[in-house]
């Protein structure tokens, strides 16, 4: 790709071909069509690169995404929504909660397969994970400082940028409150636009109170499909913000009302950790070998420790167990 570039600009910068660009106007070549030529064999903020793919989103949530129809529901109807309005008020911002491995890195991972051409990789796309770069208290302050200016800087040269900011109930309390004037209601900070940014936060904070929830549906005979939002939506703000252990205890952020969404991920179960196993062979190029299935699902732990209903990891170390089987 690159060389592809330097043989384009060497093209471009050539004799005869700036000649031509004269009789145009250098100003509208540099302004107009130059943007529109790099941006054929360069990632850049526009549509090419930076587009919603619905279908795909969709797709992927029903084939890849297990056991979590709240989330499903709740993310396609958030991000259909955000990309529909061409003006929105705010930046999307969704916090999603719940145990290991029931599905919050992968839905983001989804999120940017479908927005980014470049996915993960795009330049556009951000991922903080607490341990590793913020993993001092003492630096709190600096954090803080660093925090906004990196996020400053992206969405300056990219409105549609995506934050992601993973292990939220070890990030440090009052660190994330730096960064609630680009979650407000506001046309634009000091020139910079946010309103057209995402910001995804990633928790297990709040997976005790959603298996609870969980349990008891099953115990009154309750379908699980049966759960909705507004069986978890307050009681997990509530307890997210008043858990002394999690990056949102007393924050802004959720005193200002500034997440639209707090998604939560339910534990998955037996017949969920078989669907991860065949996705991922499927994924692999195998077949989906009934017997591997099993074999794998069999090895996870469940609880509670009378019921086992529940995977304690999730799908989290599928990929690992699989390994073993082929």
């Amino acid at each position: 790709m690159k060389v592809m570039v330097r043989a384009v600009l060497l093209v471009l910068l050539s004799t005869p071909f700036l000649a031509v660009v004269e009789s145009i106007s250098m100003g509208t070549f540099f302004t107009g069509l130059f943007p529109k030529l790099f941006c054929e064999f360069q990632e850049c903020c526009e549509d090419e690169w930076v587009k919603l793919n619905l279908t795909g989103l969709k797709m992927d949530l029903d084939n890849k995404l297990f056991g979590q129809h709240i989330a499903k529901q709740v993310v396609l109807k958030a991000v259909k929504g955000f990309f529909t309005n061409t003006n929105p008020e705010k930046p999307l911002v969704l916090s999603l909660h719940g145990w290991a491995g029931t599905g919050k890195n992968l839905i983001s991972k989804i999120l940017a397969e479908n927005i980014y051409t470049n996915g993960l990789q795009s330049a556009y796309v951000h991922q903080f994970i607490s341990t590793l770069h913020f993993p001092h208290p003492e630096y709190l302050s600096h954090y803080k400082e660093q925090l906004q200016k990196w996020i400053r800087g992206n969405v300056s040269a990219c409105a549609k940028s995506m934050f992601i900011f993973d292990e939220m109930d070890k990030i440090h309390p009052g660190l994330i409150d730096a960064i609630k004037p680009y979650l407000e209601y506001y046309d634009n900070i000091d020139g910079v636009v946010y309103r057209k940014a995402i910001f995804i936060f990633l928790s297990n904070a709040g997976g005790e109170r959603i298996t609870e929830i969980a349990l008891d549906f099953w115990h009154k005979g309750s379908k699980r499909e049966e759960i909705q939002l507004k069986d978890l939506d307050s009681k997990l703000s509530i307890g997210v913000f008043n858990n002394k252990n999690s990056g949102f205890w007393h924050t802004s952020l959720i005193d200002r009302n500034v997440i639209d969404y707090f998604v939560p991920f339910l534990p998955l179960e037996y017949k969920h950790v078989k669907l991860c196993v065949k996705e991922e062979l499927v994924a692999r190029g195998y077949e989906a070998d009934e017997e591997i299935i099993t074999a794998v699902a069999d090895e996870m732990t469940y609880f509670p420790e009378n019921e086992k209903i529940y995977s304690d990891k999730g799908c989290k170390t599928v990929a690992t167990k699989v390994d073993f089987y082929l």
